[in-house]
């Protein structure tokens, strides 16, 4: 299977240290499903109400892999069949973090680019961003319609992006050492004497949400409704649970290529994984299976937005057009490994599998997925009376959990 850029396994955390006051999406009931409230009130700003001439020129910033242009591998190119249809130029600036994508769109030198939902809302809230008319987007109809109208990528009913694709963090386990087959997250958090010292986990403050999700299953006396939105009770049984799990810890990983690595030798054996890195794994012939815990799991859902500051406006809606059209939408999501927005593209992959194996249009499942988001102090599961955990809180624990 061939290796790809994957920026959640090359790039180290995902989610930044970036403390910001009013930014994030979040879920709130325990189906997954997304009712919170954003928790601020977006500048305001207009959607372009027409198409202009193509203005030659798109300055693109995007994680690796969202925009290939067939240099990294010839027969990988979506970019160059979108500049001769269009006639725009396309540059592409390639971000490492979320933190990395909010700096760089503050500087209004480009016109598009692919947020995850712990940046979106961040965009929105600073005005980086601004709404889109997806009437001007004519494959946009055509999209998973669980993907559109989302917390992180909509506010207060106004559209701000495309829904590109989207992924759940799994339960990947060595079936030759771990039995029976685990179900549930309890495999990581509990004792386990075939386990202990081969456990493996994320490597992000942003893990701390799924400490969260096990506690909400298994601790309702605590009361969270959502992983992202903590009070200091709720905070400190998550840290409480990290610190307890550190002990069977061997690896906090967030290289792609260690933790394939890891399984492979048998160091270790259990932990939080991708779908993608599954199958490099069984690539590899390491007896791994994956499973979505009992609990549901958190995840990431990426959104293609549109500069406040653009100067290639026209050029940007023809991109954004372009990316979730069937063809395009197919490849970035077999190249990078996820699920792609528009199910036309699921007839397209190479794998006919591809959609079966990433649950494309399972909505079901997706909505078991909590999908990444930023903590802020204004709870994001509508609380009042209390005030949460934001990033920076996080960030300092987690530097503490890992020692």
């Amino acid at each position: 299977m061939k290796i790809r850029p994957l920026r959640r396994v090359f790039t180290g955390a995902v989610v930044a240290a970036l403390v910001v006051s009013a930014a994030a999406c979040g879920t709130s009931d325990d189906s997954g499903s997304s009712e919170s409230s954003a928790g601020f009130t977006p500048p305001k700003l207009t959607a372009l109400e027409k198409l202009g001439t193509p203005e030659g020129a798109l300055n693109v910033l995007a994680w690796a892999g969202y925009a290939e242009d067939g240099t990294n591998d010839p027969k990988v190119d979506w970019v160059s069949p979108f500049e001769k249809a269009t006639g725009c130029q396309v540059n592409v600036k390639v971000f490492n973090t979320s933190d990395e994508a909010v700096s760089l769109m503050k500087t209004g030198e480009y016109d598009v680019v692919s947020a995850s939902g712990d940046a979106s809302l961040r965009l929105i809230a600073a005005g980086d961003v601004e709404p889109v008319n997806t009437d001007l987007i004519p494959n946009y109809a055509g999209l998973y319609p669980f993907l559109k109208d989302q917390k992180w990528n909509s506010v207060e009913g106004v559209s701000y992006g495309v829904p590109h694709g989207w992924g759940a963090n799994l339960l990947m386990y060595r079936t030759d050492v771990v039995k029976p087959a685990p179900t549930s997250w309890s495999a990581v958090f509990e004792e386990n004497a075939a386990t202990k010292g081969k456990v493996t986990a994320y490597d992000s403050p942003i893990y701390i949400a799924d400490a969260a999700l096990y506690l909400m299953k298994h601790q309702p006396d605590l009361g969270i409704k959502n992983p992202y939105a903590l009070d200091d009770k709720q905070f400190q049984a998550a840290v409480d649970l990290l610190k307890k799990q550190k002990v069977n810890v061997g690896e906090y990983w967030s290289d792609y290529l260690k933790e394939v690595s890891a399984f492979k030798s048998g160091d270790s054996v259990i932990g939080t994984s991708w779908q993608v890195i599954v199958n490099v794994a069984k690539s590899e012939k390491v007896p791994v299976e994956a499973v979505l815990p009992s609990e549901g799991a958190t995840g990431w859902s990426d959104t293609w937005m549109v500069g406040a500051k653009s100067k290639h406006k026209t050029c940007a809606y023809k991109w954004l057009d372009h990316i979730v059209s069937p063809e395009a939408n197919a490849q970035v999501a077999e190249y990078f490994g996820e699920a792609p927005s528009n199910p036309k593209a699921c007839a397209l992959t190479a794998d006919k599998a591809h959609c079966d194996t990433f649950h494309a249009g399972d909505e079901a499942y997706a909505k078991q997925v909590w999908y990444w988001s930023t903590p802020i102090t204004q709870c994001l599961d509508g609380r009042t009376d209390v005030k949460c955990k934001d990033y920076s809180a996080w960030t300092q624990a987690w530097t503490e959990i890992k020692g």
